[in-house]
């Protein structure tokens, strides 16, 4: 298979097909966008140490939430996609995505919820949040969600994408990501800062490219018009 070629998937059909467009798009798109606001966000900060505030702060939180359900999108169309011997192993990417969406979903919110409240309370909750020291235990569990449980939602469902060189692409940067996300989460108790970084690269770099060039590869994918297998 070249990588300008179209091909067909047998059982993958148009409906999978959008759901992984859609999917892959969105979670490229609203990651691109939480990029462009986080630099803003520390832009508008006027020393290294601040944290980044409002209105950066919120509308990273609520990005963060949009993206959550398109990431469990995608790895369902991942799923379909899978060739027999290998949905053991996008079932596991599935699941891990979903314990991912769930966790980041309801820290981001609450981390929006409490940021809304004009309290001395709920100012000091989001400035620990956004510490760059020993984080409090809703910052550490978003950051073991993304290192851990979306490292390994990439690694599983790396061995499905194999034989052209636009699979293999994707395989390798799922792998890559694998590497630094489980090296950000090793390296946490020495440096919070300098793991978060490596995270960010991992999950905040190569992850959206993996979901680019996922929804390249649905792009090009002739849906199977055969029968629905039955139930």
């Amino acid at each position: 298979m070249k990588t300008g070629s179209v091909f067909q998937r047998p059982g993958f059909r148009s409906q999978d097909r959008t759901m992984g467009i859609v999917g892959a798009w969105t979670v490229f798109v609203v990651n691109e966008a939480y990029a462009v606001t986080s630099g803003l966000g520390y832009l508008s900060i006027k020393a290294p140490s601040d944290p980044i505030s409002d209105p950066y702060l919120s509308i990273m939180s609520l990005l963060i939430v949009l993206m959550a359900p398109f990431l469990v999108i995608t790895m369902v169309a991942v799923h379909t996609y899978a060739a027999p011997e290998y949905k053991r192993y996008s079932l596991a990417a599935l699941v891990f995505m979903i314990l991912l969406a769930g966790i980041t979903s309801s820290v981001n919110f609450a981390l929006f919820a409490v940021a809304r409240q004009p309290t001395p309370l709920s100012s000091q909750w989001v400035l620990s949040y956004t510490t760059s020291e020993w984080p409090p235990l809703p910052q550490a569990l978003d950051f073991f969600a993304w290192d851990w449980f979306f490292a390994f939602s990439m690694l599983f469902a790396s061995p499905v994408f194999r034989g052209g060189r636009l699979e293999n692409a994707v395989r390798v940067l799922m792998l890559l990501t694998t590497v630094l996300c489980f090296l950000a989460l090793a390296w946490f108790p020495v440096s919070p800062s300098q793991a978060t970084l490596i995270g960010t690269i991992g999950w905040g770099v190569a992850g959206p490219i993996v979901f680019l060039l996922l929804a390249n590869l649905f792009t090009r994918i002739r849906p199977d018009p055969g029968p629905s297998p039955a139930a």
